[in-house]
């Protein structure tokens, strides 16, 4: 991140992360990248065809012997203004963009309208997140 100061530490990024794998009796190897608001708009819209940056991305590839990679790339300053409006601290909300873009990875999906909270990888991202922050 430039010189920022990152929003969870790594020990606690492997922690979730290999937490949420743990929990989906799943192996993959996952990269996290935080990114500022910039890139991430960069990404998205080149990706996603969105021209704003959004909180988190991920992308799932798999490797030549058929294991699990995956990239989540989250961008704190999106995270910021998502905790503001819900009153919450941005260290809970960074965990649940974790969990989010790890359950994304290993190939879990969700509604893009307001269903989305409701759906079962909404719930079991908040079951991690309980669990995990």
């Amino acid at each position: 991140m430039g010189g920022r100061r990152r929003p969870l530490a790594d020990a606690t990024v492997r922690r979730v992360v290999q937490g949420v794998l743990a929990g989906e009796r799943r192996a993959a190897r996952i990269s996290v990248t935080f990114l500022g608001r910039d890139a991430m708009t960069r990404l998205n819209e080149r990706y996603k065809g969105r021209r704003r940056p959004t909180d988190v991305i991920a992308f799932t590839l798999t490797d030549p012997v058929g294991g699990v990679v995956g990239d989540v790339y989250i961008c704190p300053w999106v995270a910021a203004r998502e905790a503001a409006a819900r009153r919450i601290p941005l260290r809970q909300e960074v965990i649940r963009l974790l969990i989010h873009g790890t359950l994304h990875v290993l190939g879990h999906d969700h509604p893009e309208d307001e269903s989305r909270t409701r759906s079962p990888m909404w719930r079991r991202q908040e079951r991690y997140l309980e669990a995990l922050s």
